[in-house]
């Protein structure tokens, strides 16, 4: 049995080998991932009408899927979730980002309409290394507040006061209280959720330690993904190039934010 397989130095293109010179059926090599593979039924009405079969090269790369950062793009974004558990024997937390969100405007383009916020996610435990996610209590970080938390120093401390319904009929029936405190010996922080729900019947209080190598991480996290959270990086990536001739070509009367940046 014959092989016959696609190689760079051929020189007899396909459709030009006699089909009558073939024989009934080619079977490739499993490893080799250019060959080829022909086959002739012997119920068909004509012996010599052949089949091919490429493989799939292993050189082949499958392309990577595309994310959109920029909301005036019309592009398909892919959703990721990312996040930062710290487990401890009495409670477990969890960080993750939330994306702010835009409008768009009658001109076309988008204007940030809510900034983006950090989740707090606190978790009582139950047994070793089993938590009650059923009963968490969530708390959202601003971007003040984040910027608080990144400005602590190892002996500093904070606290933040949060009412979800503050401005509605329920104003002050739901009470959320965060305390960041250094721990006794140095070694980090406390994180201390206190919460009073009176639609829920819920008053709760979870604190877990978090050491220096793990404040330090949850620091770095903030400072990366605050530009982020503000819409900063949206902006960024809308700039063009012919962006910085507007100003020159504008005929209309220049306000003071365009007079400040022709200084």
């Amino acid at each position: 049995m014959k092989l016959l397989s696609c190689h760079p130095k051929s020189t007899l293109p396909l459709h030009k080998i006699p089909s009558n010179t073939l024989p009934p059926s080619f079977s490739s090599l499993p490893n080799n991932p250019h060959s080829l593979h022909f086959s002739s039924s012997t119920k068909s009405t004509n012996p010599n009408r052949l089949s091919i079969r490429c493989r799939r090269s292993e050189y082949f790369e499958p392309q990577q899927p595309k994310f959109n950062t920029n909301p005036t793009s019309e592009a398909p974004s892919s959703k990721i979730y990312v996040g930062y558990s710290i487990y401890k024997g009495k409670a477990a937390l969890q960080v993750e980002p939330r994306a702010p969100e835009f409008a768009p405007l009658d001109t076309g383009a988008f204007k940030l309409s809510k900034e983006g916020l950090v989740f707090l996610q606190f978790a009582p435990a139950v047994a070793t290394r089993q938590y009650d996610w059923s009963r968490k209590q969530v708390f959202s970080l601003s971007v003040a507040e984040i910027g608080t938390l990144i400005s602590l120093g190892p002996k500093d401390s904070c606290e933040f006061f949060h009412d979800p319904f503050k401005g509605k009929s329920d104003e002050g029936k739901v009470r959320k209280l965060l305390k960041v405190e250094p721990l006794p010996d140095g070694s980090g922080h406390f994180f201390n959720l206190s919460v009073q729900n009176r639609l829920m019947n819920v008053d709760e209080s979870i604190y877990i330690p978090v050491t220096k190598a793990e404040f330090t991480v949850l620091n770095s996290a903030f400072s990366y993904i605050l530009p982020y959270l503000m819409g900063w990086h949206a902006y960024a990536n809308s700039i063009k190039p012919e962006d910085s001739t507007r100003l020159n070509n504008n005929s209309n009367p220049r306000s003071g934010a365009d007079l400040e940046w022709s200084r």
